[in-house]
Formats: structure tokens, sequence, C-alpha cells
């Protein structure tokens, strides 16, 4: 289904969008069975149970199967679906008001109906909190939400945004109950009550339990009988050990590129253990504060981007667990394009970063500290930093050093202004370009390094994304990312690939590995 070139733009109607779905990999050795429960342990925390709060990558790990969304994204698919609703659409060439009919039925997993209330609860409770960790900065487009009947929400938006389907898909648009959540103030309680395929029984600091929820209607169906999340809190050897020893099932998110590469070297011995790779549109990116008095020196940006030498940190520090990067907007998603790689070249130039500090006046030494944070932006980012380090001092136009600061610490600092140079990391919210540039160079960006660029905020921004046609969204995209490297606000570093360890007995998660970043636990199942 083409939902292009059309005005207004025909309603995603379930099912309808099943010919935009390719597999990720194909399941062998066995079929699904729903006759036991999988342990999956990652390093990351879930900072979050309630959706107006989380932000974070395991926080919506937990929203993307306790809680429904009007629409999903189903497994290989970049095109939202519907989920909780039986049809979606713009109702105007405008795509300012968006209009969802909800499927009949539905209930949460306490058994209380789901309605358009609920919908509109929902969205307005986010709104209101507007929590500083949450994510009611995705919806600054939001004006109201109307409810004629119990099964119709209309969303009326302040300005066109032909992303606000693939933004409500997201775990931002998560669903609850409006009789067990307060209008104004967040859950701290630990539980969730959702009407997605699991319910949670349980959360404490070392993990949480999932069951199948038996209200659930959808359009999945669950492959196992629960999931327990073991959380290993940032301790890579301790999860290693864990699968090792088969105390879990499934090690995501958080294994040591070392440890993967040994694993992957070690599968032709017959370990009992398999390394599945997935496709990710996660990405790094050194962020340049430009009020610093360093930082904010063109001449010293290009010099860094002239002397980043991004194959030898893919290769040397991440095993190549991840691949070079050369664009804001990363590979496999529409408007990717090269221009860090046609500006600045792949291979360091010394004579070139020489010349941009000329410009600058500078002849000496560039004094400079590279900010990090240990296991945030991934575990192996101190190191990673530390390699870069090496890489501008060894050009002798830099003396650079890095610290490291705890995640807490680092955020206050950076929102502060107290960095010239710094570390963000960015798993997206949903797949498509607007989600790898507005929040970068928009309006009160969250980089939080003072970089504003007029042609990129007054009309790159608001044309593309009032863009329903994202495919001619392309050369607007491509202006943006030229505009971007000629300043180097960010230099983009690498491409995360996604990877999952699992024991030989577990099946399906080739399904949870795509650029959507949904960990579909409906998909995995024990053999």
């Amino acid at each position: 289904m083409n939902m292009r070139n059309q005005w207004p733009v025909l309603p995603i109607v379930a099912g309808l969008a099943s010919g935009l779905l390719t597999g990720c990999g194909s399941e062998t050795g066995s079929t699904g069975s729903s006759s036991s429960s999988v342990v999956i342990g990652m390093s990351d925390d879930v900072l979050a149970t309630d959706p107006a709060s989380g932000y974070d990558p395991g926080s919506w790990l937990l929203f993307n199967n306790v809680f429904q969304s009007l629409l999903s994204f189903p497994k290989g698919g970049t095109e939202p679906e519907p989920e909780a609703a039986k049809e979606c659409a713009f109702t105007d060439t405008n795509t300012k008001v968006y209009k969802c009919t909800l499927q009949d039925g539905l209930k949460f997993s306490n058994g209380d109906a789901l309605t358009s209330a609920d919908v509109k609860f929902s969205f307005d409770r986010t709104l209101k909190i507007n929590d500083g960790a949450g994510p009611a900065i995705m919806f600054p487009m939001l004006d109201r939400v109307v409810t004629p009947d119990a099964q119709t929400v209309v969303f009326r938006l302040k300005y066109a945004d032909a992303t606000f389907p693939s933004k409500i898909a997201s775990g931002a648009g998560s669903i609850v109950d409006h009789q067990q959540y307060a209008t104004n103030a967040l859950r701290k309680d630990n539980e969730a009550v959702g009407s997605g395929p699991y319910k949670l029984d349980s959360f404490s600091h070392d993990k949480a339990v999932f069951s199948v929820n038996p209200s659930y209607k959808g359009t999945v169906k669950a492959k196992n009988t629960g999931v327990t999340l073991q959380f290993f809190h940032g301790d890579q050897a301790a999860l290693k050990n864990s699968l090792l020893n088969k105390q879990i099932d499934v090690a995501y998110r958080g294994l040591a590129a070392d440890d993967i590469a040994a694993i992957q070297n070690d599968s032709a011995a017959d370990s009992g253990i398999n390394v599945i790779e997935g496709s990710s549109a996660e990405v790094q990116h050194l962020v340049f504060n430009m009020d610093d008095p360093v930082a904010g020196k063109l001449g010293v940006r290009k010099a860094i981007a002239y002397l980043l030498d991004r194959d030898a940190l893919v290769g040397d520090v991440y095993q190549d667990t991840a691949t070079p990067l050369y664009s804001i907007v990363p590979s496999g998603v529409a408007g990717h394009s090269t221009s860090f790689f046609d500006t600045y070249g792949a291979r360091p130039s010394r004579s070139k970063a020489a010349a941009a500090l000329r410009t600058e006046g500078i002849t000496g030494k560039v004094k400079l500290t590279l900010w990090s944070t240990p296991s945030r932006y991934g575990p192996a980012t101190d190191q990673e930093f530390k390699a870069i380090a090496k890489q501008l001092n060894a050009s002798g136009l830099f003396d650079a050093n890095v610290k490291s600061v705890a995640y807490g610490q680092y955020e206050q600092d950076v929102t502060a202004g107290k960095y010239g140079v710094y570390v963000k990391g960015w798993v997206p919210d949903y797949p498509d370009p607007d989600n790898f540039t507005a929040p970068f160079f928009g309006k009160g960006n969250v980089l939080s390094n003072n970089y504003t660029n007029s042609t990129i905020t007054g009309t790159l921004i608001p044309k593309t994304a009032a863009e329903s046609d994202r495919a001619s969204t392309e050369a607007e995209y491509g202006k943006l990312q030229d505009l971007v490297a000629k300043d180097v606000p960010v230099l983009p570093i690498w491409q995360a690939k996604q990877y999952a360890v699992a024991r030989d007995s577990v099946y399906g998660l080739e399904n949870c590995l795509d650029a959507s970043t949904v960990f579909r636990f409906w998909e995995i199942y024990k053999g």
C-alpha cells in the first residue's frame, strides 16, 4: 500500500499496510510455542513505568509491550499501521486534523473498557505533566484532542505535521486507563495498567516480570507465556556470565563489543549460543557548544572533523559492531546523505585540519577536554573518547584529554553549558528523518549546544514536517544536512548495529531488531 501522493491522505486501515513488511530474517529449526516464559538480561535500566515520564530505550521497551498506541510499527516496517485503532487518517489536505476510530471491545489488563476518553486523557495528561524526562517534547504541534463519541478521537494540530502518525505510534502514544492514573501527577508505585500484549506483574530494582495479557485485543499474538527482564545496571561482565551460565535466555543491549565478537567466533565450536544481528538507526555524535571559547570556533570544529578516523574507532573500539556515520540522517532512513563524507572525507587529513585552525589564527596546540559519560550512550563510550583524543593528539595540533562524569551530573552540566565538546547518543522515537533533525536543530533542541540556523528552523524543518509525501522531502533534507556539515554544530561518529545474543533454543529475535527500535516480546519463544 502506498499512502503517498494522495490528497487527502488515505486512512491507515488494519491489514492494508501488510504489503510494506519486509522480514528481518527467517526462523528455522522450530515453530512458535507459548509453553514457556523467556528470561532477558540487559544492561539498560528502565527509568519509568509511567508513559508520561519515560523517554529512554529501557522505558520504551516496557511501554511498547505493556501499553497500546493507536498505531504501531510492524516488524520490519517503518510505516505505522493500526493497533488500538481500526483506522486513522488526516481528514484535511493540510495535515492538521487527524482522526482515528478505535477497535471495538478494547480493554485494559484490569478489565476496564478502553474508550476515546482514555486516549484523550493520555495525551492531555502527558502534556499537562510535561515531565522533563518525558515525551511531551514530541507534541508541540498538538492543539487539542476531541472525542465526538466513545470510539472516535480527533487530533487538531497547531501546524501541519505529516509525521504525527509516526509520533503517536511510538512509546509516546501509550494509552493509559484514566481511572488508574492521576491527571497531574506521575505514578510512583512501579505499577502499570495498559491494554498491550503483556501486563506488568512486578517491577523492582533488579527485575521486571511480565505475563501475557488475557484482555488484549490487537494485531499480535504472544508466542510465549511471559517475559522476565533482568537488569544488570551496566555490568557487562555479569550480563555475559549470566548468559554463559544459562541463568538468562537472551542478552540484549549491553554486551561489550569484544564479547559479541568472541561469541561469534566461538559459534563454530558449537557454544550453544547464537548472535542475532539486526538493523538499527541508533546514532552517536560529538556535540559542540557554540558558545564555548574553544569549541565555538568554526576552525576548531572543522579541524576535528578532518582528523576524526571513524573506521579506526568502529574497528578498534567496537569490533565492527557499529558502522561509520557521515550524516545526520542514518543509513536506512529516508533522506540519508553523506554530507560529512563529501565535505571532510573518510581519511584523516592533518594538512586540512591545520589550515582550518590557521583561519582562526591558531598556530599552537588547541587545549581541549572531551566530556563523556560511562554507559548512557554505550558501554564503550569512555574508551571511544580516549581513542578520539589520541587521534587528535597524534596530529600534533591538539592537546586533548577526556573526563567522564556520571550521567545525572553530566546532563545537568550539559544543560548549564559547562562543556565545550561532549557526547550525545540518539535512539529514534520513530524511523523518519524528521526525528533526526527537528530535535537536534529545531527550536529548543535537545542537544543544549546553542546552535541556531534560521534556514533550518524557519524553512527546512517546517516544510519537511508538512509534506505528506515523505519521499519528496529528500532534497530539503539534503540541504539541511549540507548546512549542518558546513556549520559543524555536531559531528556524527557511528551508527549502531543491533544485537541480541541468545541460547540456541530461543527463536524469533530477528523480528525484534529493526529500525523501528521496537523490541517485541511476543515474537520470542523457546523451541
